[in-house]
This record gives C-alpha cells, sequence and structure tokens, in this order.
C-alpha cells in the first residue's frame, strides 16, 4: 500500500486557489517545507512555488498542486494539511501523525 505524502483538505484548497488567483506572479502552487525553529525545534514553511523540482514531492488535489521540499517528506509522510479560519486567527494547520509534540503557542514541533 503506497501512503500519499500529504492529504489537502477541501478548506486547504479552496485557500489555495484564492491565494494563487491574487499572486499575479503565475506561481504553479503552494511550496511545503520545514525547518528548524521554534521551541520545540521544528516549524512548518509554505510559500509561493514557481516551478517543480526533479526531486521534489507533488500532490495535485482538486486542481491545486502542494509541492514538498525533498528533506521536509520524512516529517510528512501521513499528514493532513487543512486551513482553519476563526475571529481571533487564521491559516494553514497540519494534523500529522509523526509530530510527537508541540510547543506551548503550537507554532513549532518536535518528532
Amino acid at each position: 500500500m503506497t501512503v500519499q505524502a500529504i492529504t489537502v483538505t477541501e478548506a486547504a484548497v479552496a485557500r489555495i486557489k484564492n491565494l494563487l488567483r491574487q499572486d499575479g506572479k503565475g506561481a504553479i502552487g503552494i511550496r511545503v517545507g520545514v525547518r528548524n525553529a521554534g521551541c520545540s525545534g521544528m516549524t512548518y514553511t509554505l510559500e509561493f512555488a514557481s516551478e517543480k523540482n526533479a526531486d521534489d514531492t507533488v500532490v495535485e488535489h482538486q486542481g491545486v498542486t502542494v509541492v514538498i521540499d525533498p528533506s521536509a517528506v520524512i516529517y510528512l509522510v501521513g499528514a493532513e494539511m487543512d486551513y482553519e479560519e476563526s475571529k481571533l486567527r487564521s491559516g494553514f494547520v497540519f494534523n500529522n501523525p509523526n509530530e510527537k509534540g508541540r510547543c506551548g503557542c503550537g507554532e513549532s514541533f518536535h518528532v
């Protein structure tokens, strides 16, 4: 059985489509990565993707492209990318079974 690198919720798809319409620079999708930062050690990164590299993992879902940096795949396999909006904040969130814990503010995680 092959496990998809990540799944993307309908809310995340809608937000990505909206962002790509507003971009105006010809982005092909969203690039997801992981970097060392925060009090728990790692944080998710998101930016517009202008191209797909040969070693990227690409997830295409409902007309959007999510490009995953090669170094991030190991941390994201099985994760769900969602978009949440409330009165106080909005943003992409990751429901990631690989996380072993998060910092108090929720901005960083460790595996």
